[in-house]
């Protein structure tokens, strides 16, 4: 992978202007020791140094969060209090041990102690056991990490990372024929899919919707769960064949089963069923290039009727305003996965701008750590002047 530039950083002159030079010294060791100190600017640089720190120790962090989830800590804990001696115990560790990860766990909000030494569950550990597939993505934490073992090789483009492996469909239809690694993905998908789903439908509203067309719906999370709350939906499932088997059974077993039904197919190659007057993308678009969104929001446009609804429904970058969900950890996870980008709103609004919708719609997010939703509308006969509202 070319750099951006082969100019040697000693012949780039940037300008240094006012906010520069203040930060400047704001970086210098004798200031910031004046800052600690000085009973003005002591409160922040504290709260300066204690975000900082948390910054550095974020890894060590999400490793205690690990083994608490991997030694279902949480899970053992939901009987009632317990020491570090039982638990030491059933998790095989030593007591000494066992007790520092417990402790790592009051410190994060996770568990309570009281004055006896029993730990027992804080009201985040229990959400934490309560929030669908969040154990199963710490789990497979494991593989990302390793991605970024490097992070410096990994932005210039040298690392062969093992989530590329995982997630092969981003690729194309051939490199995710095998069904045990569809079932893989599909199974972490779906799991962690419920979330995404109540978030979406709590944002937008389709009861107008009479034929709903997921496109790359995985075992149909999103679509069963709208054909739930609108008793008059129908819905569609549209992903690859691998996927057929485990979400034509899963679908079956929905008590909306009536209203529901899996199309195999590739949005690549194949075109989309059609009939729908509503079609969704969640969590699709992130995971691709360029030029197959582009390809796909053109395949949209083309299939649905006139006043047809796209809804786009996935992590977004924050834009000219980063946000620490879509530009930090969604952002290097699609690094990681060698395909795809986190967009704003604003850019996948100009992207469906190009593919011909219009009345293109962000929503504020309730969770951004979880989705953020955007919708847009044929309309065959408008002006040339586009609504694009964020």
């Amino acid at each position: 992978m070319a750099l951006a530039s082969d100019t040697p950083a000693s012949a780039i002159r940037p300008k240094v202007g006012l906010k520069t030079r203040m930060m400047r010294l704001v970086a210098r060791p004798g200031f910031q020791r004046w800052a600690a100190s000085f009973p003005l600017t002591r409160r922040v640089a504290a709260k300066d140094g204690a975000a900082l720190f948390d910054i550095v120790q974020g890894f060590v962090k999400s490793q205690a969060l690990f083994a608490l989830v991997d030694l279902r800590v949480m899970h053992r804990l939901m009987d009632g209090s317990q020491t570090a001696h039982d638990l030491a115990g059933v998790c095989v560790l030593p007591v000494d041990r066992m007790d520092r990860l417990l402790r790592a766990g009051v410190a994060m909000q996770l568990l309570r102690r009281d004055r006896k030494g029993r730990y027992s569950l804080a009201r985040k550990g229990a959400a934490l056991v309560g929030v669908p597939g969040l154990e199963d993505m710490i789990r497979h934490h494991a593989t990302f990490y390793r991605d970024l073992n490097d992070p410096v090789a990994l932005l210039r483009g040298e690392v062969n990372t093992e989530l590329a492996q995982f997630w092969p469909y981003v690729f194309g239809a051939d490199n995710a024929t095998d069904a045990d690694t569809s079932t893989r993905y599909s199974d972490l998908m779906a799991r962690s899919q419920q979330i995404v789903a109540a978030d979406t439908l709590a944002t937008v509203k389709l009861g107008q919707t009479r034929l709903l067309l997921d496109v790359g719906g995985g075992y149909g999370v999103f679509a069963e769960a709208a054909a739930l709350l609108y008793p008059r939906l129908s819905a569609t499932v549209f992903d690859l064949p691998a996927v057929a088997a485990n979400a034509t059974s899963r679908l079956a077993a929905s008590q909306a089963k009536d209203r529901l039904q899996f199309v195999s197919g590739s949005f690549r190659d194949d075109p989309l069923p059609a009939g729908a007057d509503t079609i969704s993308l969640i969590r699709v678009l992130y995971d691709h290039e360029d030029a197959t969104v582009t390809d796909l929001l053109s395949k949209v446009y083309d299939t649905l009727p006139d006043g047809g609804t796209l809804v786009v429904s996935e992590p977004m970058s924050g834009g000219d305003q980063p946000e620490i969900a879509g530009d930090v950890y969604f952002s290097f996870y699609c690094l990681a996965m060698q395909t795809g980008t986190v967009r704003s709103a604003k850019e996948i609004g100009a992207l469906c701008q190009d593919a011909g919708f219009s009345r293109i719609k962000s929503y504020p997010s309730r969770r951004p750590f979880v989705t953020t939703v955007l919708t847009a509308t044929k309309v065959e006969k408008h002006t040339s002047m586009q609504e694009f509202e964020v």
